[in-house]
Protein backbone atom coordinates (compact mmCIF):
# COMPACT_ATOMS: atom_id res chain seq x y z
CA UNK A 1 0.00 0.00 0.00
CA UNK A 2 1.52 3.33 -1.09
CA UNK A 3 0.63 6.35 1.06
CA UNK A 4 1.53 9.97 1.01
CA UNK A 5 3.58 11.41 3.65
CA UNK A 6 -0.03 13.07 5.31
CA UNK A 7 -1.63 9.83 5.25
CA UNK A 8 1.16 8.06 6.73
CA UNK A 9 1.08 10.51 9.90
CA UNK A 10 -2.56 10.13 10.24
CA UNK A 11 -1.86 6.22 10.03
CA UNK A 12 0.90 6.50 12.68
CA UNK A 13 -1.04 8.41 14.81
CA UNK A 14 -4.37 6.22 14.73
CA UNK A 15 -2.74 2.72 14.77
CA UNK A 16 -0.66 1.77 17.24
CA UNK A 17 0.44 -1.22 15.62
CA UNK A 18 1.80 1.17 12.83
CA UNK A 19 3.63 3.69 15.14
CA UNK A 20 5.24 0.55 17.33
CA UNK A 21 6.72 -0.55 13.94
CA UNK A 22 8.59 2.67 13.14
CA UNK A 23 9.66 2.61 16.47
CA UNK A 24 10.96 -0.40 16.20
CA UNK A 25 12.41 0.70 13.21
CA UNK A 26 13.98 3.99 14.45
CA UNK A 27 15.59 2.47 17.45
CA UNK A 28 16.95 -0.65 15.50
CA UNK A 29 17.72 0.70 12.00
CA UNK A 30 20.39 -2.46 11.00
CA UNK A 31 17.76 -4.83 12.17
CA UNK A 32 15.09 -6.18 10.01
CA UNK A 33 11.12 -5.98 11.30
CA UNK A 34 9.41 -9.75 11.76
CA UNK A 35 5.98 -8.48 11.89
CA UNK A 36 3.67 -11.20 13.38
CA UNK A 37 0.05 -11.06 14.70
CA UNK A 38 0.32 -10.85 18.46
CA UNK A 39 2.05 -7.44 18.20
CA UNK A 40 -1.18 -6.40 16.71
CA UNK A 41 -3.44 -8.20 19.39
CA UNK A 42 -1.15 -6.09 22.06
CA UNK A 43 -1.44 -3.16 20.58
CA UNK A 44 -4.89 -3.83 19.99
CA UNK A 45 -5.52 -4.20 24.32
CA UNK A 46 -2.88 -1.38 25.03
CA UNK A 47 -5.26 0.94 22.95
CA UNK A 48 -8.15 -0.03 24.86
CA UNK A 49 -6.16 1.36 28.03
CA UNK A 50 -5.90 4.54 25.91
CA UNK A 51 -9.43 4.88 25.35
CA UNK A 52 -10.07 3.72 28.97
CA UNK A 53 -12.08 0.40 28.49
CA UNK A 54 -9.55 -1.36 30.54
CA UNK A 55 -8.50 0.13 33.50
CA UNK A 56 -6.29 -3.31 34.85
CA UNK A 57 -4.52 -5.15 32.25
CA UNK A 58 -2.19 -8.05 32.78
CA UNK A 59 -0.06 -9.14 29.48
CA UNK A 60 1.82 -12.10 29.27
CA UNK A 61 4.40 -13.51 26.45
CA UNK A 62 7.32 -15.50 26.14
CA UNK A 63 10.73 -13.56 26.15
CA UNK A 64 11.82 -11.44 23.28
CA UNK A 65 8.18 -10.85 21.90
CA UNK A 66 8.53 -7.72 21.39
CA UNK A 67 6.46 -6.74 24.44
CA UNK A 68 8.94 -3.94 26.50
CA UNK A 69 9.35 -1.93 22.87
CA UNK A 70 5.50 -2.25 22.97
CA UNK A 71 4.32 -1.55 26.41
CA UNK A 72 7.29 0.54 27.51
CA UNK A 73 8.55 2.43 24.60
CA UNK A 74 5.67 2.71 22.21
CA UNK A 75 2.63 3.26 23.86
CA UNK A 76 4.19 5.62 26.31
CA UNK A 77 5.19 8.01 23.36
CA UNK A 78 1.97 7.35 21.53
CA UNK A 79 0.02 8.52 25.16
CA UNK A 80 1.76 11.44 25.61
CA UNK A 81 0.97 12.22 22.00
CA UNK A 82 -2.27 11.98 21.82
CA UNK A 83 -2.18 14.29 25.19
CA UNK A 84 0.89 15.40 26.35
CA UNK A 85 -0.85 16.53 29.92
CA UNK A 86 -0.94 12.83 31.15
CA UNK A 87 1.22 11.37 33.65
CA UNK A 88 2.76 8.04 33.01
CA UNK A 89 5.00 6.25 35.67
CA UNK A 90 7.04 2.88 34.05
CA UNK A 91 8.64 0.55 36.57
CA UNK A 92 10.62 -2.92 35.91
CA UNK A 93 12.83 -5.02 38.42
CA UNK A 94 16.00 -2.63 37.84
CA UNK A 95 16.49 0.86 37.66
CA UNK A 96 19.24 0.23 34.69
CA UNK A 97 16.60 -1.63 32.86
CA UNK A 98 14.30 1.32 33.67
CA UNK A 99 16.69 3.89 32.18
CA UNK A 100 17.20 1.82 29.16
CA UNK A 101 13.68 1.55 28.19
CA UNK A 102 13.05 5.45 29.26
CA UNK A 103 16.16 6.50 26.82
CA UNK A 104 14.29 4.51 24.26
CA UNK A 105 11.34 6.13 24.29
CA UNK A 106 12.90 9.86 25.00
CA UNK A 107 14.94 9.02 21.41
CA UNK A 108 11.69 8.36 19.84
CA UNK A 109 9.58 11.31 21.01
CA UNK A 110 12.71 13.55 20.06
CA UNK A 111 13.07 12.16 16.58
CA UNK A 112 11.69 14.40 13.46
CA UNK A 113 9.47 11.64 12.55
CA UNK A 114 7.49 12.05 16.07
CA UNK A 115 7.02 15.72 15.35
CA UNK A 116 6.25 16.08 12.52
CA UNK A 117 3.23 13.46 13.75
CA UNK A 118 2.32 14.57 17.19
CA UNK A 119 2.41 18.43 17.90
CA UNK A 120 3.55 16.72 21.72
CA UNK A 121 6.88 18.45 22.44
CA UNK A 122 9.22 18.35 25.62
CA UNK A 123 9.68 20.60 28.57
CA UNK A 124 12.26 23.25 27.71
CA UNK A 125 14.17 22.82 31.36
CA UNK A 126 16.66 20.73 31.92
CA UNK A 127 15.52 16.98 32.93
CA UNK A 128 17.15 14.11 33.66
CA UNK A 129 15.85 11.00 31.14
CA UNK A 130 14.28 8.71 33.92
CA UNK A 131 11.49 11.62 34.33
CA UNK A 132 11.47 13.85 31.29
CA UNK A 133 8.47 16.29 30.91
CA UNK A 134 6.06 17.84 28.04
CA UNK A 135 5.52 21.98 27.80
CA UNK A 136 2.29 20.37 29.22
CA UNK A 137 3.36 19.40 32.34
CA UNK A 138 2.64 15.40 31.58
CA UNK A 139 5.49 12.98 31.83
CA UNK A 140 7.10 9.72 31.59
CA UNK A 141 8.60 9.06 34.78
CA UNK A 142 11.24 5.91 35.14
CA UNK A 143 11.05 3.38 38.46
CA UNK A 144 12.50 0.02 39.87
CA UNK A 145 10.45 -2.33 41.98
CA UNK A 146 10.70 -1.36 45.40
CA UNK A 147 12.03 2.58 44.14
CA UNK A 148 10.53 5.24 46.23
CA UNK A 149 7.91 7.27 44.24
CA UNK A 150 6.81 9.41 47.30
CA UNK A 151 4.87 12.44 45.46
CA UNK A 152 4.34 11.38 42.30
CA UNK A 153 1.17 10.15 40.91
CA UNK A 154 0.17 9.00 37.69
CA UNK A 155 -2.67 8.22 35.08
CA UNK A 156 -1.01 5.26 33.83
CA UNK A 157 1.42 2.72 35.46
CA UNK A 158 3.12 0.34 33.21
CA UNK A 159 5.03 -2.65 34.99
CA UNK A 160 7.40 -4.14 32.76
CA UNK A 161 9.46 -7.34 33.89
CA UNK A 162 9.08 -6.40 37.94
CA UNK A 163 11.06 -10.11 38.87
CA UNK A 164 14.22 -11.10 37.07
CA UNK A 165 14.27 -15.28 36.46
CA UNK A 166 16.77 -16.18 38.78
CA UNK A 167 14.82 -13.74 41.40
CA UNK A 168 11.16 -15.46 41.09
CA UNK A 169 12.67 -18.62 43.34
CA UNK A 170 13.43 -16.41 46.10
CA UNK A 171 10.40 -16.15 48.43
CA UNK A 172 11.77 -12.82 49.91
CA UNK A 173 12.13 -11.16 46.26
CA UNK A 174 8.92 -12.35 45.00
CA UNK A 175 7.08 -11.15 48.43
CA UNK A 176 8.98 -7.81 47.79
CA UNK A 177 7.69 -7.29 44.69
CA UNK A 178 4.32 -8.12 45.49
CA UNK A 179 4.73 -5.93 48.92
CA UNK A 180 5.37 -2.86 46.04
CA UNK A 181 2.56 -3.74 44.27
CA UNK A 182 -0.15 -3.60 47.21
CA UNK A 183 1.65 -0.90 49.25
CA UNK A 184 2.92 1.53 46.49
CA UNK A 185 1.35 1.48 43.27
CA UNK A 186 -2.40 1.68 43.40
CA UNK A 187 -1.73 4.37 45.57
CA UNK A 188 0.24 6.73 42.70
CA UNK A 189 -2.71 6.43 40.40
CA UNK A 190 -4.08 10.07 40.06
CA UNK A 191 -7.54 8.45 39.90
CA UNK A 192 -8.36 5.37 41.46
CA UNK A 193 -11.33 4.85 39.74
CA UNK A 194 -10.30 5.99 35.75
CA UNK A 195 -6.83 5.34 36.40
CA UNK A 196 -4.98 2.55 34.35
CA UNK A 197 -2.61 -0.19 35.56
CA UNK A 198 -0.92 -2.35 32.72
CA UNK A 199 1.68 -5.67 33.58
CA UNK A 200 3.88 -7.21 31.17
CA UNK A 201 5.81 -9.91 31.98
CA UNK A 202 6.96 -13.69 31.55
CA UNK A 203 5.29 -15.86 33.92
CA UNK A 204 7.75 -17.12 36.76
CA UNK A 205 6.19 -18.55 39.60
CA UNK A 206 2.34 -19.41 41.24
CA UNK A 207 2.75 -16.48 43.24
CA UNK A 208 4.45 -13.89 41.36
CA UNK A 209 3.16 -10.34 40.56
CA UNK A 210 0.39 -11.33 38.47
CA UNK A 211 -0.56 -14.55 40.19
CA UNK A 212 -0.35 -12.30 42.89
CA UNK A 213 -2.66 -9.66 41.92
CA UNK A 214 -5.46 -12.13 40.47
CA UNK A 215 -5.68 -13.74 43.59
CA UNK A 216 -7.21 -10.19 45.03
CA UNK A 217 -9.58 -8.92 41.69
CA UNK A 218 -10.49 -9.36 38.42
CA UNK A 219 -8.03 -8.23 35.60
CA UNK A 220 -8.42 -7.99 31.95
CA UNK A 221 -5.96 -10.56 30.97
CA UNK A 222 -3.85 -11.15 27.37
CA UNK A 223 -1.90 -14.82 28.13
CA UNK A 224 0.06 -15.61 24.93
CA UNK A 225 1.89 -19.24 25.37
CA UNK A 226 5.44 -19.79 22.58
CA UNK A 227 2.84 -23.17 21.92
CA UNK A 228 -0.49 -22.82 22.02
CA UNK A 229 -2.03 -25.36 24.42
CA UNK A 230 -4.90 -25.10 23.07
CA UNK A 231 -7.29 -23.21 19.83
CA UNK A 232 -7.39 -19.63 20.05
CA UNK A 233 -9.32 -16.94 18.40
CA UNK A 234 -9.00 -13.40 18.76
CA UNK A 235 -11.07 -10.39 17.13
CA UNK A 236 -10.27 -6.96 17.33
CA UNK A 237 -10.77 -3.82 15.74
CA UNK A 238 -8.15 -1.63 13.78
CA UNK A 239 -8.31 1.09 11.71
CA UNK A 240 -8.20 -1.38 8.70
CA UNK A 241 -11.59 -3.06 9.48
CA UNK A 242 -12.11 -5.93 11.45
CA UNK A 243 -9.45 -8.68 12.29
CA UNK A 244 -9.69 -12.68 13.19
CA UNK A 245 -6.40 -14.17 14.34
CA UNK A 246 -6.88 -18.28 14.49
CA UNK A 247 -4.04 -20.26 16.41
CA UNK A 248 -4.60 -23.74 16.41
CA UNK A 249 -3.40 -26.22 19.31
CA UNK A 250 0.45 -26.80 18.77
CA UNK A 251 1.03 -23.51 16.97
CA UNK A 252 4.22 -21.31 17.69
CA UNK A 253 3.34 -17.68 18.92
CA UNK A 254 5.88 -16.31 16.13
CA UNK A 255 7.32 -19.58 13.65
CA UNK A 256 8.93 -17.11 11.67
CA UNK A 257 11.41 -16.18 14.53
CA UNK A 258 11.06 -19.07 16.92
CA UNK A 259 9.30 -22.45 15.12
CA UNK A 260 8.23 -25.53 17.19
CA UNK A 261 11.53 -27.54 16.44
CA UNK A 262 13.17 -23.98 18.26
CA UNK A 263 11.12 -23.90 21.22
CA UNK A 264 11.52 -27.89 21.94
CA UNK A 265 14.79 -27.30 22.20
CA UNK A 266 14.87 -24.46 24.12
CA UNK A 267 12.57 -26.45 26.25
CA UNK A 268 15.09 -29.23 26.59
CA UNK A 269 17.99 -26.63 27.69
CA UNK A 270 15.73 -24.71 30.70
CA UNK A 271 13.99 -27.74 31.73
CA UNK A 272 10.59 -28.53 32.31
CA UNK A 273 9.66 -26.15 35.06
CA UNK A 274 11.48 -22.74 33.31
CA UNK A 275 9.78 -23.54 29.83
CA UNK A 276 6.19 -23.65 31.86
CA UNK A 277 6.29 -20.37 33.29
CA UNK A 278 8.74 -18.86 31.28
CA UNK A 279 7.14 -19.90 27.93
CA UNK A 280 3.64 -21.19 28.31
CA UNK A 281 2.53 -18.84 30.97
CA UNK A 282 2.21 -21.47 33.52
CA UNK A 283 4.05 -22.21 36.56
CA UNK A 284 3.98 -24.95 38.42
CA UNK A 285 4.90 -25.02 42.23
CA UNK A 286 8.86 -25.62 42.48
CA UNK A 287 9.39 -28.37 44.60
CA UNK A 288 5.77 -29.79 44.15
CA UNK A 289 2.14 -29.18 45.35
CA UNK A 290 -0.03 -31.70 47.18
CA UNK A 291 3.06 -34.28 45.76
CA UNK A 292 6.08 -32.84 46.49
CA UNK A 293 8.57 -33.34 44.23
CA UNK A 294 11.46 -34.72 47.17
CA UNK A 295 8.82 -37.66 47.28
CA UNK A 296 9.53 -38.92 43.94
CA UNK A 297 11.39 -42.18 43.49
CA UNK A 298 13.66 -42.92 40.60
CA UNK A 299 14.86 -46.21 39.63
CA UNK A 300 16.57 -47.57 36.30
CA UNK A 301 13.67 -49.97 34.28
CA UNK A 302 16.34 -52.87 34.10
CA UNK A 303 16.81 -52.55 38.47
CA UNK A 304 12.87 -53.03 38.43
CA UNK A 305 11.29 -56.74 38.95
CA UNK A 306 11.26 -59.29 36.20
CA UNK A 307 7.93 -60.29 37.06
CA UNK A 308 5.15 -57.96 38.86
CA UNK A 309 2.74 -59.87 41.14
CA UNK A 310 0.04 -57.96 38.88
CA UNK A 311 -0.18 -55.33 36.25
CA UNK A 312 -3.36 -52.51 35.91
CA UNK A 313 -4.40 -50.09 34.44
CA UNK A 314 -5.86 -47.28 34.90
CA UNK A 315 -7.94 -44.60 32.52
CA UNK A 316 -9.38 -41.32 32.70
CA UNK A 317 -11.49 -40.52 30.23
CA UNK A 318 -13.34 -37.29 28.83
CA UNK A 319 -16.40 -37.66 30.85
CA UNK A 320 -18.82 -35.76 28.69
CA UNK A 321 -19.44 -36.68 24.91
CA UNK A 322 -19.11 -32.73 24.36
CA UNK A 323 -15.95 -32.65 26.17
CA UNK A 324 -14.14 -35.56 23.65
CA UNK A 325 -11.88 -32.98 22.63
CA UNK A 326 -9.81 -33.31 26.20
CA UNK A 327 -7.29 -35.89 26.95
CA UNK A 328 -7.87 -39.07 27.59
CA UNK A 329 -4.95 -40.79 29.75
CA UNK A 330 -3.92 -44.73 30.95
CA UNK A 331 -1.71 -45.02 33.24
CA UNK A 332 0.15 -48.77 33.15
CA UNK A 333 1.24 -49.65 36.88
CA UNK A 334 3.14 -52.59 37.70
CA UNK A 335 2.86 -53.95 41.50
CA UNK A 336 5.73 -56.16 43.37
CA UNK A 337 5.38 -56.27 47.17
CA UNK A 338 4.91 -52.50 48.34
CA UNK A 339 5.95 -50.97 45.35
CA UNK A 340 4.11 -49.28 42.45
CA UNK A 341 5.85 -48.80 39.07
CA UNK A 342 4.67 -46.79 36.82
CA UNK A 343 5.20 -48.36 33.59
CA UNK A 344 4.06 -46.42 30.99
CA UNK A 345 1.66 -43.40 29.74
CA UNK A 346 -0.65 -42.96 27.50
CA UNK A 347 -2.09 -39.75 26.88
CA UNK A 348 -3.98 -38.36 23.51
CA UNK A 349 -7.66 -36.41 22.30
CA UNK A 350 -9.52 -39.08 21.11
CA UNK A 351 -13.37 -39.91 20.20
CA UNK A 352 -15.55 -42.34 21.38
CA UNK A 353 -14.32 -44.91 18.06
CA UNK A 354 -10.83 -44.50 18.99
CA UNK A 355 -10.65 -44.33 23.03
CA UNK A 356 -12.43 -47.71 22.24
CA UNK A 357 -9.19 -49.19 20.05
CA UNK A 358 -7.00 -47.21 22.24
CA UNK A 359 -8.20 -49.25 25.35
CA UNK A 360 -7.50 -52.75 23.46
CA UNK A 361 -4.45 -51.74 21.96
CA UNK A 362 -2.96 -50.42 25.47
CA UNK A 363 -4.60 -53.79 26.97
CA UNK A 364 -2.73 -55.95 24.44
CA UNK A 365 0.70 -53.98 24.59
CA UNK A 366 0.77 -54.50 28.73
CA UNK A 367 -1.55 -57.16 28.99
CA UNK A 368 -2.94 -55.87 32.85
CA UNK A 369 -4.66 -58.11 35.08
CA UNK A 370 -7.26 -55.51 35.39
CA UNK A 371 -8.12 -52.52 33.62
CA UNK A 372 -10.05 -49.91 35.57
CA UNK A 373 -12.29 -47.01 34.21
CA UNK A 374 -14.52 -44.52 35.91
CA UNK A 375 -18.04 -45.99 35.68
CA UNK A 376 -19.66 -42.90 35.87
CA UNK A 377 -20.81 -40.52 32.46
CA UNK A 378 -19.37 -41.46 29.30
CA UNK A 379 -17.47 -44.55 31.22
CA UNK A 380 -20.27 -46.58 31.41
CA UNK A 381 -21.44 -47.33 27.98
CA UNK A 382 -17.77 -47.68 27.16
CA UNK A 383 -17.40 -50.31 30.49
CA UNK A 384 -20.42 -52.15 29.05
CA UNK A 385 -19.35 -51.70 25.27
CA UNK A 386 -15.75 -53.12 25.65
CA UNK A 387 -17.26 -56.11 27.93
CA UNK A 388 -19.60 -56.75 25.02
CA UNK A 389 -16.38 -56.78 22.96
CA UNK A 390 -14.46 -59.37 25.09
CA UNK A 391 -12.31 -57.65 27.89
CA UNK A 392 -13.82 -59.30 30.91
CA UNK A 393 -10.83 -57.81 32.99
CA UNK A 394 -12.72 -54.73 32.82
CA UNK A 395 -13.77 -52.91 36.33
CA UNK A 396 -15.94 -50.14 36.79
CA UNK A 397 -14.65 -47.62 40.10
CA UNK A 398 -17.21 -45.68 41.17
CA UNK A 399 -15.06 -41.95 42.18
CA UNK A 400 -15.37 -40.80 45.90
CA UNK A 401 -15.17 -37.33 46.56
CA UNK A 402 -14.20 -34.76 44.21
CA UNK A 403 -10.07 -35.35 42.26
CA UNK A 404 -8.75 -33.07 45.17
CA UNK A 405 -9.92 -35.27 47.93
CA UNK A 406 -9.08 -38.17 45.65
CA UNK A 407 -5.80 -37.67 45.11
CA UNK A 408 -5.16 -36.27 48.61
CA UNK A 409 -5.54 -39.35 50.10
CA UNK A 410 -2.87 -40.87 47.98
CA UNK A 411 -0.48 -38.93 49.10
CA UNK A 412 1.23 -41.22 51.67
CA UNK A 413 2.05 -43.37 49.10
CA UNK A 414 4.38 -41.21 47.46
CA UNK A 415 5.79 -39.71 50.79
CA UNK A 416 6.35 -43.35 51.63
CA UNK A 417 8.24 -44.11 48.52
CA UNK A 418 5.99 -46.45 47.62
CA UNK A 419 5.84 -45.05 43.86
CA UNK A 420 8.48 -45.37 41.54
CA UNK A 421 9.02 -43.76 37.93
CA UNK A 422 11.29 -44.77 35.32
CA UNK A 423 14.15 -42.49 35.02
CA UNK A 424 13.73 -41.57 31.23
CA UNK A 425 10.69 -41.75 29.27
CA UNK A 426 9.46 -39.58 26.49
CA UNK A 427 6.34 -38.76 29.13
CA UNK A 428 8.05 -38.53 32.10
CA UNK A 429 8.52 -34.71 31.97
CA UNK A 430 5.08 -33.90 31.22
CA UNK A 431 3.84 -36.25 33.94
CA UNK A 432 5.81 -34.93 36.90
CA UNK A 433 4.85 -31.60 35.84
CA UNK A 434 1.22 -32.02 36.29
CA UNK A 435 1.75 -34.44 39.15
CA UNK A 436 3.79 -32.27 41.37
CA UNK A 437 1.14 -28.61 40.11
CA UNK A 438 -1.56 -30.29 41.36
CA UNK A 439 -4.33 -28.92 42.38
CA UNK A 440 -3.19 -25.71 40.49
CA UNK A 441 -1.83 -26.74 37.50
CA UNK A 442 -3.40 -26.50 33.92
CA UNK A 443 -4.66 -30.33 33.43
CA UNK A 444 -5.07 -32.71 35.73
CA UNK A 445 -6.15 -35.97 33.75
CA UNK A 446 -3.06 -38.01 34.46
CA UNK A 447 -3.61 -36.99 38.04
CA UNK A 448 -7.09 -38.03 38.36
CA UNK A 449 -5.67 -41.52 36.12
CA UNK A 450 -2.71 -41.75 38.93
CA UNK A 451 -5.12 -41.32 41.81
CA UNK A 452 -7.25 -43.81 40.48
CA UNK A 453 -4.91 -46.69 40.12
CA UNK A 454 -3.15 -45.95 43.61
CA UNK A 455 -6.59 -46.02 45.42
CA UNK A 456 -7.52 -49.18 43.98
CA UNK A 457 -4.13 -50.76 44.65
CA UNK A 458 -4.48 -49.36 48.27
CA UNK A 459 -7.80 -50.72 48.81
CA UNK A 460 -7.57 -54.27 46.60
CA UNK A 461 -4.25 -54.56 46.26
CA UNK A 462 -2.05 -54.74 49.55
CA UNK A 463 -3.61 -52.73 52.30
CA UNK A 464 -1.81 -54.34 55.05
CA UNK A 465 1.11 -52.52 53.72
CA UNK A 466 -0.27 -49.55 53.34
CA UNK A 467 -2.10 -50.03 57.23
CA UNK A 468 1.40 -50.61 58.49
CA UNK A 469 2.75 -47.50 56.72
CA UNK A 470 0.09 -45.22 58.18
CA UNK A 471 0.38 -47.43 61.92
CA UNK A 472 4.16 -46.67 61.88
CA UNK A 473 4.00 -42.90 60.65
CA UNK A 474 1.30 -42.00 63.27
CA UNK A 475 3.06 -44.44 66.13
CA UNK A 476 5.98 -41.94 65.34
CA UNK A 477 4.62 -39.06 65.61
CA UNK A 478 2.65 -39.68 68.67
CA UNK A 479 5.61 -41.09 70.22
CA UNK A 480 4.58 -44.21 70.58
CA UNK A 481 6.87 -47.45 71.02
CA UNK A 482 5.98 -50.36 68.19
CA UNK A 483 4.63 -53.40 70.01
CA UNK A 484 7.33 -56.39 69.47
Amino acid sequence: MNLTPYEYQTVLRNDLCTFIYRCFVHLNPQTPYAHNWHIELIASYLDACRRGEITRLIITVPPRSMKSICASVAFPAWILGHDPSLEIMCASYGQDLSEKLAQDCLSVVNSDWYKETFPTRLSSKRQPVSDFKTDQQGHRLATSVGGAVTGRGADFIIIDDPLKPEEAISDTLRQRANDWLDGTVRSRLNDKKTGCIIMIMQRLHLDDPVGHVLDQEEWTVLNLPAIAERDERYEIDTIWGRRQFIRKEGAALHPAREPVDVLMKLKSELGEYNFAGQYQQSPVPRGGGMVKEAWLQFAEPYEWPQKFDQVIQSWDTASKETELSDYSVCTTWGIYQKKRFLIDVERKRLGYPELKRAIVEQATLHKPNVILIEDKASGTPLIQDLRRDGLSNIKGVIPNGDKVMRMNAQTAQFEGGFVVLPTKAHWLDAFVTELTSFPKGKHDDQVDSTSQALGWIQTDGDEPAIIQYYRELVEKKLGILPLR
